[in-house]
């Protein structure tokens, strides 16, 4: 329970202040790639930005020109070469990473409010879609084809929304928004719905296989897995996060739930139904805010899935609570005054990105502090400096007494230096040799516009060095050029035709008029000047 006292025995490594923050446009969604080393944000203009976790600088900028619709999620395929972004023009867009090109456009008849691609396969162009005002779907980027989800026991795929009184104004039947989400190997669909129930879909099929009833019969707004697929995380309207664990073998989950299933053959109907869902999940936890009651954004685990993440609702506040899995509450983060969009949490370091309303993401890390005893067990940290007065033999060598250890390290053994130890953090699989972890930079060209002030000086200052100014014209009426020229009228500066000039001051302005104004002496031809 989240009433519960803030409690943190053994100091554990979560975020614990804003590190940094990053801007591009207006940001509405996050995503990490499978190492953390890529961020991918959606924004209110259509364009998907690619940021550089560790130098927090953009790799690649994704627009669309057919559209500038906002972005409702991202998603990346499982070694990264793949983003799936839908966007609110009721549009999917698939993207290859690396080119920076499109490979897969379809439209929607609605809004979807997210999309996740098909997580078993490395270039995967299925994907399941969450609509505003429809069943979720299994959509093939490829052919187009689009396969509806139930989302009651007793319908067979068609996606009908259950019956209502209430209508919209076109006459049509409301449909509450549901959720739903592919377990770690996509063999199973997990959909919420507006009943409280979970149901377990076979998607090749599109039968539901079990239902999970949820305590308190709420809506269920958000549903994800564990990156370890061991628990399952759902959010409710009720203002509480439930964590379930999961049952079922994490891979090869629908073969064990076919034998499950075999075991119940004296059962029918809803009751096998719900007989083969409590085979598959059992509440492990429930965390909520017994006093202020707060509705939760966004919720998710931590990479190794010790931590619960949830952030608040309310708008006017950036609240996030941070739970551990025994339900207790171990940090409140609190940032600026604006609401969460979006969250997510880096899937390895203790690192945590929200997203503001103003479009701001802001990146949560722990505040270390310098230890320096932990460098040499016989330190000690002095307060204030202390004279020190060295012994004689304190530094001296004895051979004697100092025994070198034998190394137990084989010098004639061959040194692997190709291959790569496997990761504990990612235990679905080793590490990919063609997985994306980082995105050459490319370099940005220089504006147009500068270049085109740069040219447009350059020709005015050739038109003015010739006989367009006024001072040239005066000269050349007078016979006479100024040559008080500056040290770089010989020198090429760069610009054909083109030398610079010093400008003259006042006197040598004032000379020159004079000397205009003044008419000529006639002189005899032995030069003196006639009476």
């Amino acid at each position: 329970m989240m009433d519960a006292p803030i409690i943190d025995p053994l100091q554990g490594v979560f975020p614990e202040i804003i590190e940094e923050y990053l801007e591009s446009g207006i940001m509405k969604c996050i995503a990490f790639n499978r190492r953390g080393t890529l961020l991918a944000a959606g924004c209110a203009d259509g364009t998907c930005i690619i940021w550089d976790f560790g130098t927090r600088g953009i790799a690649r900028e994704f627009k669309d020109d057919d559209s500038v619709a906002s972005i409702t999620s991202v998603c990346w395929s499982k070694y990264g070469h793949r983003i799936l972004v839908s966007a609110a023009d009721k549009s999917l867009s698939l993207w290859d990473v690396v080119r920076g090109e499109k490979i897969n456009r379809i439209t929607l008849q609605q809004t979807p409010l997210q999309a996740r691609l098909y997580p078993r396969s490395t270039t995967p162009s299925i994907c399941l879609v969450c609509p505003l005002s429809s069943a979720p779907m299994i959509v093939d980027l490829e052919t187009g084809s689009m396969t509806a989800l139930p989302v009651l026991p007793t319908e067979g795929g068609n996606g009908v929304a259950p019956p209502s009184k209430n209508k919209f104004s076109d006459g049509s039947a409301p449909f509450t928004p549901t959720s739903a989400c592919f377990n770690k190997y996509g063999d199973l669909v997990y959909v919420g719905n507006s009943k409280g129930e979970i149901l377990i879909v076979d998607h090749r099929s599109v039968q539901v296989r079990g239902i999970v009833l949820v305590p308190g019969n709420a809506v269920i707004k958000n549903i994800v897995f564990s990156r370890n697929g061991q628990y399952l995380l759902i959010n409710s309207t009720d203002r509480t996060i439930r964590i379930y664990e999961n049952l079922l073998p994490v891979k090869n989950a629908l073969t064990g739930l076919d034998e499950a299933t075999n075991d119940l053959n004296d059962l029918e109907g809803v009751e096998k139904l719900k007989a083969v869902g409590a085979l598959c999940l059992t509440l492990f936890r429930e965390f909520q805010d017994s006093v202020t009651r707060v509705h939760w954004k966004a919720p998710c685990f931590s990479g190794d899935g010790e931590w619960v993440v949830g952030g608040s609702a309310n708008k006017g506040e950036h609240k996030i609570y941070i739970w551990d899995r025994a339900g207790h509450l171990v940090k409140i983060l609190e940032g600026p005054k604006e609401a969460i969009v979006d969250l997510a949490w880096h899937p390895v370091n203790p690192v945590v990105v929200s997203v503001s309303l103003s479009g701001l993401v802001y990146i949560w890390a722990k505040d270390f502090t310098e230890n320096w005893s932990a460098f040499a067990p016989d330190f000690k940290e002095l307060e204030e400096n202390e004279e020190y007065v060295e012994r004689e033999d304190e530094f001296d060598l004895n051979p004697e007494i100092e025994k070198v250890k034998g190394s137990d390290v084989n010098e004639d053994e061959d040194v692997d230096i190709d291959g790569l130890e496997n990761d504990s953090t990612f235990s679905d699989s080793d590490l990919s040799g063609d997985e994306i972890c980082f995105l050459p930079a490319d370099p940005i060209p220089d504006a147009p516009e500068q270049q085109d002030k740069c040219v447009g000086s350059s020709s005015k200052l050739g038109e003015s060095n010739q006989s367009g100014s006024p001072l040239s014209e005066e000269a050349g009426q007078n016979g006479q050029v100024n040559h008080e020229s500056s040290p770089f009228e010989g020198e090429d500066t760069g610009t054909t035709g083109l030398k610079r000039r010093r400008k003259p001051s006042e006197k040598v302005l004032e000379q020159q008029a004079e000397k205009v104004k003044k008419p000529p002496q006639k002189t005899k031809p032995s030069g003196k000047p006639q009476n």
